[in-house]
């Protein structure tokens, strides 16, 4: 039996469908699946990338913070009077007050304790007290604005809570001040 060209041809082509058939079936078909599927885990990959990177900036940004406030805190602890420093303190205020050719009438003080937050059980390792202190005085104007300024430049952490001035005919030019004042103490 010899076949015709056109069967021979119809023969190429049935057999050419069936491999390019078994092709799509047995590997273009696997292999496209095996793509999508890899597609996906790219996509669950970045969106953890992702999520790592917004994890890493908020850790960057909290470690600034945190490091921004340990620097405050050791600030605040470096101002922050610790036992013979308030007599230091105490000193500078009358030490001061000579050299201004003021006249310190009374100095009170008054001791106040912080209490520790709500909820916060534990002692923490620096406890704080604050002390009032109440000044009254008589001073020159200019003087008293010079005292205030090197208060204010002392290395202490020291608050004016109030300041009350008044003028008095019996005492001019001298003016009566009264003056409230809060310092940390580490205990």
């Amino acid at each position: 039996m010899k076949l015709k060209s056109r069967e021979k041809i119809l023969i190429f082509f049935v057999i050419t469908a069936i491999a390019i058939w078994a092709f799509d079936r047995f590997y273009y078909t696997p292999q496209k699946k095996k793509i999508l599927e890899l597609k996906e885990e790219i996509k669950a990959a970045d969106l953890k990338l992702q999520e790592a990177l917004m994890f890493t900036q908020g850790v960057e940004t909290a470690e600034a913070e945190v490091s921004r406030l340990e620097k405050d805190l050791q600030e605040v602890t470096e101002r922050t009077l610790k036992g013979e420093e308030f007599r230091t303190f105490l000193k500078n205020l009358g030490i001061e007050s000579d050299r201004l050719q003021m006249k310190i009438v009374s100095l009170t003080l008054q001791e106040e304790k912080l209490s520790p937050p709500e909820g916060e059980q534990e002692t923490p390792a620096f406890q704080y007290k604050r002390v009032m202190v109440k000044i009254f005085l008589q001073s020159t104007y200019n003087a008293l604005g010079a005292y205030l300024k090197r208060i204010e430049e002392l290395p202490f952490l020291v608050s004016v809570d109030n300041l009350q001035i008044e003028r008095n005919e019996e005492i001019l030019p001298l003016l009566k001040v009264n003056m409230g004042l809060s310092v940390l103490i580490i205990s």
